[in-house]
């Protein structure tokens, strides 16, 4: 089978609606809601075919196609910058560090500070691969052909880019730290809370939550336990991240304590390492195990390949690779070593 990354298109609603209700919950990016879902493809649309080369409130949606069947089997979605149309919060993880001379000691405290310390960093998120196909290297494939789609479209994204993982859910479908922290203030379960964000935005954290520092020694053990852990779906995308330069900073999702990963764009090792050539050959037989994509926004499209580096600056693909990808001797791709 050959799968390749595309531009996601409004057809695609109801294989992502389908993916939609099998990620369960704590999913903000991929509510499994039908008017929700073409919001974001309509919004996409309109990121697609925006002409100015410049940074903007876009978000753009990717989905894995299996080139055999035309099967949508998996999504990723890219945001240029969070936080343009309402604040984009998260808890800081820090210490204050206290010290009395008649006790002669010094206490820390560990405290969650509500901050929009993120907001204008660009975001990669919204990855999904389909239940039957996580084998293969597809999940790789799926988040690494976004940083290949930043570095070919450099002016639209921020100099920052951010990852929030999912945090740790229960049996139930709740949230342990959504049940210690926020969901005190806010007589919401966390699915009801969690759909709400899918649908509406997080304004309503804005509008109820304290302000106040909270105090991590005063929170149960449960959601004391959960802060800053990925789900466990989520550990090998976590490491992918920490391959691609993204680290853990202390920042943490409101609503679930999952981690939010950072990195500067420029020193994502597949933003730094892609490479851009003219294709010379597409009758490769060896060569480097590689991303290849082709196209500009509409028209973007990736898959794995061979290539080879020439000394002249041209690269030369295997015959599989320019096929999925629809490229010719003359044609402009860009690649990085898998």
């Amino acid at each position: 089978m050959t799968f390749r990354l595309r531009a996601a298109r409004s057809e695609d609603l109801e294989p992502l609606y389908e993916m939609a209700k099998l990620t369960g919950g704590g999913f903000t990016n991929l509510p499994p809601d039908r008017t929700a879902l073409g919001a974001k493809l309509d919004r996409a649309a309109s990121a697609f075919e925006r002409d100015e080369g410049t940074i903007g409130d876009d978000q753009f949606v990717l989905v894995l196609e299996n080139t055999e069947t035309g099967a949508v089997r998996g999504t990723c979605q890219l945001f240029s910058q969070v936080g343009q149309q309402w604040p984009f919060y998260s808890y800081r993880l820090n210490t204050l560090t206290q010290h009395s001379q008649e006790l002669d000691r010094t206490v820390r405290a560990e405290m969650l500070s509500l901050t929009t310390d993120l907001e204008g960093s660009s975001e990669v998120g919204g990855l999904f691969l389909h239940p039957n196909e996580r084998a293969g290297g597809l999940g790789l494939l799926l988040a690494r052909s976004r940083y290949l789609f930043i570095a070919m479209h450099r002016e639209r994204f921020a100099d920052r880019v951010l990852a929030e993982l999912r945090g740790i859910i229960d049996d139930r479908g709740g949230s342990p730290f959504w049940d210690g922290v926020a969901g005190r203030f806010f007589g919401m379960t966390f699915q009801e809370a969690d759909y709400f964000n899918a649908i509406n935005g997080n304004q309503f954290i804005a509008d109820l939550m304290p302000k106040h520092p909270v105090y991590v020694a005063m929170l149960s053990d449960s959601a004391r336990d959960v802060i800053g852990l990925p789900h466990p779906t989520g550990r090998a995308a976590m490491r992918m991240l920490e391959n691609e330069n993204f680290r853990y900073e202390g920042y943490v999702d409101i609503f679930d304590g999952g981690p939010s990963m950072i990195a500067r764009t420029d020193s994502v090792k597949s933003v730094a390492g892609s490479h851009k050539a003219e294709v010379s050959s597409v009758e490769l037989e060896e060569g480097e195990k590689s991303l290849v994509a082709a196209g500009n926004l509409t028209t973007f499209r990736c898959c794995y390949g061979l290539r080879k580096l020439n000394d002249d600056g041209t690269v030369e693909l295997d015959s599989a690779a320019a096929d999925t990808l629809d490229v010719k001797p003359g044609d402009v791709v860009w690649s990085v070593a898998r």
